[in-house]
């Protein structure tokens, strides 16, 4: 089998500083100290493959990597693979679309987020070669994403096996222009072939919202009111997503869509990156709340969308403090939530616990199972 392997080495540098994509802000990005997130990915994955691929040692389900050297490729390969071109000094979206156009492999394994997708799916043009995401970026909202680099391993050997069969799934993104009106809205941009794993591949997302959930929304609001009105010293941490922000007006505050922000004493802190959520967490020694609301249809709670939750700042917050938000109708949909810190270790530490806690009414919590893998 070929698999062609491409990373976007700009996908995901602004994850952790606050950017809600990293598409144009790679530079500005590595200024302010952002590190590669694609690559490291991309190694994971493929040395998790590697490790499949020596336990079986089958000379028949044999892979042949195909890449180009350097950042875009050979650099996080730890192996042999054929080289088949050089990285550009300068890499873009024509970058990714040139190593798509000039390849015909079996597969193409990806390292990046949405915008790596969509640039991959208009470069493939009516070709139905299937890919299989790593997610590497800062929004991951498309079906073509294994839940973690290792997944993604797993998804590959499973597919060279025949273990997996290919189905359609869909390429999503979040509309830019509805975004800057203070909207979080994400749309269909087309579909792509990807191996079918309900355990590996996480969906895309949907937006599962009531008109009738107001009520629910302010009664679960008025549940972290109280919790504040009983410790005045509660540092509460909100996570990204329209529930959140909905519970934080009914309270009387404003916060960020895309953004993670602080309330304390009286205060919203708003739209904080790593460095600034570390500041705050770090100077306050009373108890402290960290909410997350899980992403429609795929069930994060942490590794999508909201880097800036580092493992630093989930370590600094302590993960007995996470507190998962989800209406009614979202929990219809959701039988586990999902992991993806960046961090084997952290990740493993919260997957023993097996269980979260999901406020789903006012006083009213549903133990929620943590996946696995």
């Amino acid at each position: 089998m070929r698999l062609a392997v491409i990373v976007n080495p700009d996908a995901g540098l602004g994850g952790r500083l606050g950017f809600k994509g990293s598409d144009g802000r790679a530079a500005e990005a590595r200024a302010a100290g952002a590190e590669d997130r694609a690559g490291p990915r991309m190694k994971q994955c493929l040395d998790k493959l590697i490790e499949i691929t020596n336990s079986i040692k089958s000379e028949s389900e044999s892979i042949e990597i195909l890449a180009w050297d350097g950042r875009m490729g050979g650099d996080w390969i730890p192996g042999e693979y054929t080289s088949t071109g050089q990285t550009p000094a300068q890499t873009n979206a024509n970058s990714t679309a040139e190593f798509i156009k000039s390849h015909q492999p079996d597969l193409f394994l990806y390292a990046g987020g949405d915008g790596t997708t969509r640039d991959i799916v208009e470069a493939l043009g009516n070709r139905d070669t299937p890919i299989v995401g790593v997610p590497g970026g800062v929004k991951m909202h498309s079906g073509c994403f294994a839940t973690t680099p290792k997944s993604a391993a797993e998804v590959v050997w499973s597919y060279v096996t025949g273990d997996l069969m290919l189905a359609r799934t869909e390429v999503m993104d979040l509309d830019e222009d509805v975004y800057q009106k203070g909207e979080w809205k994400v749309r269909m941009y087309g579909e792509a072939f990807t191996p079918a794993s309900p355990r590996w591949m996480q969906g895309s997302k949907e937006q599962v919202q009531r008109e009738s959930e107001s009520e629910t929304l302010e009664a679960m609001a008025l549940h972290i009111g109280n919790l504040v009105e009983d410790n005045s010293d509660l540092m509460v941490v909100w996570g990204s997503g329209g529930t959140l922000r909905q519970m934080c007006h009914e309270l009387g505050y404003e916060s960020t869509l895309l953004g993670i922000d602080i309330q304390h004493n009286g205060v919203m802190h708003k739209d904080l990156n790593e460095q600034g959520l570390l500041g705050h967490l770090s100077k306050h020694e009373g108890e402290k709340l960290l909410l997350l609301s899980p992403m429609g249809g795929q069930g994060f709670l942490i590794g999508r969308g909201n880097l800036q939750l580092s493992p630093d700042v989930l370590r600094e917050i302590g993960i007995e403090n996470l507190l998962g938000i989800a209406t009614p109708a979202k929990l219809l949909g959701l039988n586990e939530v999902r992991i993806d810190t960046g961090d084997e270790e952290l990740d493993l530490e919260i997957r023993a616990k097996k269980y979260l806690k999901m406020l789903q009414g006012y006083r009213t919590t549903r133990i929620i199972r943590v996946a696995s893998d």
